[in-house]
């Protein structure tokens, strides 16, 4: 190929990957994360919540049970008296 050819190629090359990264960008911000809506959300902050029995083997239900200290923005529930974020999928349902 002539060098001006090789040029042209590869402003194209060039253009192409700034117009596919850019495009990635403007995906990435509008699937960016949402915020849980306060009426749809699993659990409450004071409220009992009973991890299943798979979890905790050998555990009456009581001991099983804990009250929710704080919702996080992406579902998960603090609890009193536990370490770390738990899932809704780690506790019985209502």
């Amino acid at each position: 190929m002539k060098k001006r050819t090789k040029r042209v190629v590869g402003g194209l090359v060039l253009a192409a990957g700034s117009i596919g990264a850019l495009g990635a960008l403007l995906i990435k911000k509008s699937n960016s994360y949402k915020r849980v809506p306060a009426e749809d959300v699993w659990a409450r902050p004071g409220m009992l919540v009973t991890f299943r029995a798979e979890l905790m083997p050998g555990r009456e239900r009581a001991a099983r049970t804990f009250k929710v200290s704080e919702i996080l923005p992406s579902g998960r529930v603090l609890l009193h008296g536990t370490g770390g974020e738990h899932t809704e999928k780690e506790f019985e349902a209502i």
